[in-house]
């Protein structure tokens, strides 16, 4: 079967899709940076209607406040490419869904828009589950192209919901 992701991808979205589908569990995702691949990547999977239950693609700071509830003074003060919006980002997708897990990413893909202390291929993730668990992630990809840090992004979000089932 041809696929839109690379096979690692897809094999990494099978298992989640296949394991939580076995231990009924939901997830939901809050993607900057991505546009919608990790929706788009679990979403490749047949039966994944079973475990996906909806993804927030929140590319402006309005979407994250209006849709995930992002606070306008977080944005002002870390900015949206930080460690605390990616935080508020989980947490709005994991209480506005009906998610037991659930994943958010922000950064810069670039090839511009990076700076000295905002370099493009920064990514900040967090991924948290109803218990109360929380991952976060700040990768450093590099300036490899927006396609690779696009995917390195979706490869790091599969791997963090993972560690939270």
């Amino acid at each position: 079967m041809m696929s839109l992701f690379p096979q690692d991808i897809i094999s990494a979205a099978e298992a989640i899709i296949r394991d939580f589908t076995a231990a009924g569990l939901m997830l939901s995702t809050a993607e900057s940076c991505t546009g919608g691949l990790i929706a788009g990547a679990l979403t490749e999977i047949s039966g994944s209607s079973a475990v996906v239950d909806r993804g927030f693609v929140t590319y402006t700071n309005t979407a994250k406040m209006e849709m995930l509830g992002v606070q306008e003074a977080t944005l002002s003060r870390f900015g949206a490419v930080s460690e605390e919006t990616a935080r508020q980002m989980v947490h709005g997708a994991l209480f506005r869904s009906r998610a037991d897990i659930a994943v958010a990413v922000t950064g810069i893909a670039g090839p511009g828009g990076g700076a000295a202390e905002k370099p493009v291929g920064l990514v900040h993730l967090a991924a948290k589950s109803r218990t109360g668990a929380l991952v976060l992630r700040k990768m450093l990809y590099g300036d490899i192209g927006r396609s690779e840090v696009r995917l390195a992004t979706v490869r790091t979000a599969l791997e963090m919901i993972v560690s939270l089932r």
